[in-house]
C-alpha cells in the first residue's frame, strides 16, 4: 500500500511539474517576450498574457523535431515520397485544379509539376496539413527546444528561430484578422498545403482566388499561387533546367560540395570528369551532388532551379524528391491526356 501511495505521489508531482513549466506566461523568458511585442508592435499585454497562458507545451513536438526525415540516407528518404499512389494522387491533383495550376505556370514561370510536387511532398495533396496549434507548437519550441542530440549553440539559434517566427504568426494572425488559437499545422508550425512558416506566409502567400483573403488551409488556389510566387521569388527562371543525372570519375568525386548554391561552370565540370547525362549550356553554374542511392552513390548536377527548391527546404533530399515526384507525376498526366 506504502509503495503505492509513493507512486501515486510520483506521478502527481510530476504531472505538476509538467503544469508549471507549462505555464508560459508566469516565465520570465516569456514575459520578456510580451514586452517586446507591447513596445515594437504595439500589442496588447494583457491579450498577449492570457493567450500564452493558454498554451499547451507540446512534447510530441520537441520529439518529430529531434528525428526529421531529411536526416535518411536518399535510399530511404526516395520511397517515402515516391510512392504509386501519392503519384496518382498528383494526377488527379493536376487534372482537379488545371485551370489554376496553368494560370500560375503562365503568370510565375514556375512548371505545374513542380506545383503539384511541392504540395504532393509536403502534406500530400492537403490531406495530411498538420494538427498541432500552430500557437502551441512555435511557443514549445521557441521557448524549450530540446538539447538532447544537439549543441546548446544550436539549440539557442533553434530557439532564437522559432521565436522569431512566434513573433511573425502573431503579426500574421493580427493582419488576417484570425484567431491566433485557431489555426493548426506541422509540429515545427508549418501551415496549410503548402506548409509555410509564418514568415513565408507574410512575405509569399497570395489571394489567388480573389476572395480577399489568403487562405492555405481550404482555398486551394492560394496554396498554388502562393508556391509559385514563393518560388518566382526564390529566383525560379522560367524554362531552365533543374538537375540532372552526371557520369563522375573518381577524381572529379572530390568536388561534390554541401552548397547548393550553384558556383562551377558546367564546361569546368566537364573538364574535371563530370559530366552530365542530359544537354546543359556550358556556362550553366552547377554544384555537385553525391547521394546514397539503392544501388550505390548516385552523381547529380543541380542547377540554379534545383537551388532555389532548396530554399523551400534547404535539404538536397528533399529538392531531389520534390523534383522527381513532379517528373513522375507529368509522366502519367500527359501519358493519360
Amino acid at each position: 500500500m506504502m509503495k503505492t501511495m509513493l507512486v501515486i505521489i510520483s506521478l502527481f508531482g510530476a504531472l505538476t511539474s509538467q503544469a508549471v513549466v507549462a505555464a508560459y506566461h508566469q516565465r520570465d523568458d516569456v514575459q520578456n517576450f510580451i514586452a517586446e511585442m507591447v513596445e515594437q508592435y504595439g500589442f496588447d499585454k494583457n491579450h498577449l498574457t492570457e493567450l500564452m497562458s493558454k498554451v499547451e507545451k507540446q512534447t510530441t513536438a520537441i520529439e518529430a523535431i529531434a528525428r526529421p526525415a531529411e536526416g535518411k540516407p536518399w535510399k530511404e528518404y526516395r520511397p517515402i515520397f515516391l510512392t504509386k499512389k501519392r503519384i496518382q494522387k498528383g494526377v488527379e491533383f493536376w487534372r482537379q485544379h488545371y485551370d489554376e495550376l496553368t494560370r500560375a505556370e503562365n503568370d510565375y514561370g514556375v512548371p505545374a509539376e513542380i506545383i503539384v510536387a511541392i504540395i504532393g511532398v509536403e502534406t500530400f495533396y492537403g490531406r495530411r496539413a498538420g494538427n498541432y496549434s500552430v500557437l502551441d507548437a512555435l511557443t514549445t519550441l521557441g521557448f524549450d527546444y530540446p538539447l538532447e542530440n544537439t549543441t546548446k549553440e544550436r539549440q539557442q539559434s533553434r530557439e532564437i528561430f522559432f521565436r522569431k517566427e512566434l513573433k511573425e504568426y502573431l503579426l500574421m494572425s493580427r493582419e488576417e484578422k484570425v484567431d491566433p488559437r485557431s489555426l493548426k499545422g506541422s509540429y515545427a508550425g508549418a501551415m496549410g498545403m503548402p506548409q509555410f512558416i509564418s514568415s513565408s506566409f507574410r512575405a509569399y502567400a497570395v489571394d489567388y482566388d480573389g476572395d480577399g483573403k489568403r487562405d492555405l488551409w481550404t482555398s486551394t488556389a492560394d496554396a498554388i499561387g502562393s508556391v509559385a510566387n514563393y518560388f518566382k521569388r526564390h529566383g525560379w527562371v522560367k524554362g531552365k533546367p533543374i538537375v540532372a543525372r552526371a557520369q563522375v570519375t573518381n577524381k572529379a568525386r572530390e568536388l561534390g560540395s554541401k552548397d547548393m548554391k550553384p558556383h562551377t561552370s558546367i564546361k569546368n565540370f566537364k573538364q574535371q570528369g563530370a559530366v552530365p547525362l542530359q544537354s546543359f549550356a556550358d556556362n550553366e553554374l552547377a554544384t555537385l551532388l553525391e547521394l546514397d542511392g539503392s544501388k550505390g552513390s548516385e552523381y547529380w548536377l543541380g542547377l540554379n532551379n534545383f537551388y532555389v527548391i532548396t530554399r523551400y527546404n534547404h535539404s538536397p533530399l528533399y529538392a531531389m524528391a520534390v523534383y522527381q515526384l513532379g517528373q513522375a507525376v507529368a509522366t502519367e498526366y500527359f501519358a493519360s491526356r
